[in-house]
């Protein structure tokens, strides 16, 4: 089982250019779009976060069972459902403002234990930004590693929701020795400062730097690069490509028996490159189209 904790929100995707176009909401945030792709991969998956009882919460928890994630375990509250309003660029790229104040997702508290076959945690975005709940993802997060739990990390920093800029890379830094793979964008790479190595000496067993349509790249302990270039596809819109790019790594670790430290170790060249290749059609699939709309296992082919 691989659990992804954070949160579930509601994109308000543009249906066009300039500031007042139609929006369409779509089921989103980036732990909750993880945690459907590695449902479509075929994964077996569990969310850990806090959901409303109003008709978005429900629309999303529908969503995880369609994908067949496992939702017994997360928390209802009765607060709104955070939104999140999308703007595209002309590649497709999208920023975003958030309507986070009382919402239900950011009163996440610790749980009691998680699923006795958990094998890996995924965490990220907004939910380790937003107390109370950051803090409590945050216990979790070094609760799971304590236990030899193999972590996931993607920051996928929205700076407009961050106060403090520095504290809040204190903050990242202090949680490194407890990650195994940290997954970063390019943007974020260099909003948080640090070279791939200094990451690496802080905690982490790789490192993973998506490149956009550049592709990614792996940086491992023992000063290894492996750099895959990016599938050419003509882009929608990006959102929920960095998700669906944790949602591969995570899958392909644990079809290959390597989510540990040991396991990403023993990749050698070849399984980095096959791996890195399979995030990267995967990521492609979901630019394709709008919204984040992560691919089954039927339209990758094997990894």
């Amino acid at each position: 089982m691989i659990v992804v904790a954070g949160e579930a929100l509601i994109d308000l995707v543009p249906q066009g250019p300039g500031a007042l176009a139609a929006l369409k909401p779509a089921l989103g945030g980036g732990p909750y779009n993880t945690a459907i792709a590695l449902g479509r991969l075929g994964s077996p998956t569990a969310f850990s976060s806090r959901v409303s009882y109003d008709a978005f919460g429900e629309a999303l928890l529908a969503g995880l069972r369609q994908a067949d994630v496992d939702v017994l375990d997360v928390q209802r509250g009765p607060e709104p459902t955070t939104l999140a309003v999308a703007t595209l660029d002309a590649n497709g790229s999208a920023t975003y403002s958030f309507y986070v104040d009382g919402t239900a997702d950011r009163l996440f508290s610790m749980p009691a234990a998680l699923p006795a076959e958990t094998e890996a945690v995924s965490f990220g975005t907004c939910s380790l930004v937003l107390e109370p709940g950051a803090s409590a993802y945050e216990e979790l997060m070094r609760s799971a590693s304590a236990r030899g739990v193999f972590t996931l990390l993607d920051p996928n920093i929205r700076a407009g929701l961050i106060p403090d800029a520095d504290a809040y890379r204190e903050r990242f830094r202090s949680w490194l020795p407890c990650v195994s793979l940290l997954k970063l964008s390019e943007e974020d790479a260099l909003w948080l400062g640090g070279t791939p190595r200094e990451l690496l000496d802080a905690g982490p067993s790789a490192v993973v730097i998506t490149q956009g349509g550049d592709g990614l790249a792996a940086f491992t302990r023992d000063g290894t690069v492996y750099p895959v270039p990016g599938e050419k596809v003509d882009v929608v819109d990006t959102i929920g490509a960095g998700d669906t790019v944790n949602a591969a790594l995570l899958h392909g670790l644990s079809t290959r028996g390597a989510l540990s430290a040991e396991g990403m170790a023993g990749l050698g060249r070849e399984g980095w490159v096959e791996l890195l290749r399979f995030a990267a059609r995967a990521a492609a699939i979901t630019c394709s189209r709008a919204g984040a709309e992560p691919p089954y296992a039927s339209e990758l082919g094997g990894l």
